[in-house]
């Protein structure tokens, strides 16, 4: 679900080239779930090998990460580790709706409405351990580095461009913000062309860059103020937020009194409550559970070991495999060789 902001936040689209020579710290869960809904075959079904073992992650890994390492970008994958305990209403809500989409989509099949099916399919995407373990795995024969988190890894995404580790963090949502990434790329794993739901349409999806510091002068509050606002509208530690509030509203109210403190006796006036633990959300955005163990290094594909790893265990084309394989190493050898001319020059 993440924060809903994107009525408020200021944002441009950029090209991926002009991400080239920079790092950025994807929130891996988040696209990992991406690859899932939307690498599928017709039938709406995902991506498996001979035995039956669900293989649409790795695809998105492989191709997808190929791709923005031959366009110069450097990217880290953050993986999350035990979600805080105010996330378990969220967790519960995204699990009843993966059983109602899987219902909706065996219906769909029934009837022959494959255009449909693969539409419920889609939010049917579940991430298990094992498929976790088999994406740092490739991630690791790849040669890019990954980062697990103690706790949310979009806010260990967002603690690496804080401190400076990588340029940005990339996420389909705007939580980064709140968890005070100074940068937050969009669409970065689904960029490219697109087909709308139900209609035979195809869109351009191009990545967005919204930076914090911008965001915050143009609304005029803090951080700590984004973050109230948030709760107001609603993140993943209170799903429905504070009812009859959405985010111009919030912004509003947040912006003429300051904070949630001097917000209370005047929602309750008017019939709303904040939640009851929203001094501790709160506090899971400014002062999140991160780490420092961890080391962002690039290195050159181990060829050979992810070919034996998708094309043996896996079931992928060694054609198309060695090929992606060759855009790393492309892309590696010429970040290295402008490291090498940056130091030279600089």
């Amino acid at each position: 679900m993440g924060v809903n902001l994107g009525d408020l936040v200021p944002r441009r689209e950029i090209s991926l080239q002009e991400l080239s020579g920079r790092s950025v710290a994807i929130d891996a869960y988040n696209a990992l779930y991406q690859f899932l809904s939307i690498i599928r075959q017709p039938t709406g079904e995902p991506l498996m090998d001979r035995s039956g073992r669900v293989t649409s992650h790795l695809s998105g890994i492989l191709y997808r990460t190929a791709n923005l390492v031959e366009r110069g970008i450097k990217v880290v994958y953050v993986f999350d580790g035990t979600p805080p305990s105010l996330k378990e209403a969220e967790i519960q809500r995204r699990t009843q709706m993966r059983e109602e989409a899987s219902l909706k989509y065996e219906e769909a099949v029934r009837k022959g409405d494959l255009e449909e099916a693969r539409i419920y399919a889609q939010a049917t995407s579940r991430l298990r351990d094992e498929m976790v373990e088999d994406a740092k795995r490739l991630l690791t024969f790849l040669g890019v580095p990954w980062v697990q988190a103690p706790s949310e890894g979009e806010a260990q995404a967002a603690y690496l461009a804080a401190r400076g580790h990588v340029w940005a963090s990339a996420s389909q949502d705007y939580d980064s913000l709140l968890f005070g990434a100074p940068r937050l790329v969009r669409n970065l794993t689904i960029t490219g062309r697109r087909k709308l739901p139900r209609k035979n349409v195809y869109v351009e999806v191009n990545p967005e860059l919204v930076e914090l510091e911008e965001v915050l002068r143009r609304l005029e509050v803090d951080r700590g103020q984004l973050v109230d606002i948030g709760i107001l509208v609603g993140t993943d530690y209170n799903p429905d937020g504070v009812k009859g509030i959405g985010p111009k509203t919030a912004h509003k109210l947040v912006k003429e009194n300051g904070s949630l403190e001097k917000l209370q006796d005047l929602l309750k006036a008017k019939g709303s409550m904040l939640p009851e633990n929203w001094r501790k959300i709160r506090e899971i955005f400014l002062k999140p559970d991160v780490t420092d163990n961890f080391k962002v290094e690039w290195r050159n594909p181990d060829v050979e070991g992810a070919v034996a790893f998708l094309c043996g265990e896996r079931d992928f084309s060694e054609d198309r495999v060695r090929n992606a394989l060759e855009k790393f190493r492309a892309g590696m050898s010429e970040l290295k060789a402008k490291r090498t001319l940056d130091a030279w020059f600089g």
